[in-house]
């Protein structure tokens, strides 16, 4: 059982897998409570979903989830974990099969309160077109959360590792490798800024996700509960004030639907 955490329990995976869930979650929750009175329940859409971390967490804390992902092993990863919750939760969370680009496929405009894509921008071709899909699938004032790759802090890795012609390349580039091989894109605070106000849904907070250990090892393991709190404060911190959120590994965007 890995320990409570501040805000939260910590999850399952390395540190930095922790870092990037639970710094998010917190900023999320931020965001849903400055606008949502306490208590009430909201329309959740998880593109992009994952094993569903994301979308338990919010089922238990009351909302109902409708969660999209392509990937038929991590689909069947997130059903899995579902059966193992309460029939309450159960009854909140709808698994479909497929991704982003397909919302007006299988919902009306306007039937979400929430939408989140974390994780999910780097990897498409046609950012714009998803992030226009999405942004129409929220009701008036609704919320869209996005979690991306910082361009911005891509000669970070490589510079603090003293890889210098890596860090030099990074400069002038979109382009990266994840920590599994995986070529991935990144995106840039002012590019995103300005699609979003193009899609009417123009940013209205945001914050960097790991200023401090984006560059740890991917199987770095968690430290002792004290010490885990002391960095989740240090990168919660962090992660709200220039100029340390400029350089963050990623970036967490919040955009308002007029």
């Amino acid at each position: 059982m890995l320990p409570v955490v501040g805000h939260g329990p910590a999850v399952p995976g390395g540190l930095r897998v922790t870092v990037r869930q639970e710094l998010v979650a917190r900023q999320l929750d931020e965001q849903i409570a400055a606008r949502y009175p306490v208590g009430q329940r909201l329309r959740i859409l998880d593109a992009g979903m994952g094993q569903g971390s994301r979308a338990l967490r919010l089922a238990r804390a009351g909302h109902t989830v409708t969660g999209l992902e392509p990937d038929p092993a991590l689909l069947q990863a997130a059903r899995e974990s579902l059966a193992t919750e309460p029939a309450g939760i159960r009854e909140r969370v709808r698994l479909i099969h497929g991704d982003g680009r397909e919302t007006g496929v299988h919902f009306l405009p306007g039937s979400f309160d929430v939408v989140l894509c974390h994780g999910v921008l780097m990897y498409d071709d046609e950012p714009d077109a998803l992030l226009a899909g999405l942004a129409r699938m929220l009701a008036p004032g609704g919320l869209l959360s996005l979690v991306v790759r910082n361009a911005e802090a891509l000669a970070m890795g490589p510079g603090l590792a003293g890889e210098w012609a890596g860090a030099l390349a990074a400069f002038d580039s979109d382009e990266y490798t994840d920590h599994a091989g995986v070529k991935g894109r990144a995106d840039r605070l002012d590019t995103l800024t300005a699609t979003l106000a193009g899609i009417a849904a123009p940013l209205h907070a945001w914050y960097g996700v790991r200023v401090f250990t984006d560059g740890l090892p991917g199987d770095l393991g968690l430290p002792a509960a004290d010490e885990l709190e002391r960095l989740l404060a240090a990168e919660d911190r962090a992660g709200r004030i220039d100029p340390y959120r400029r350089v963050a590994g990623l970036l967490h965007l919040c955009g308002v639907r007029g």
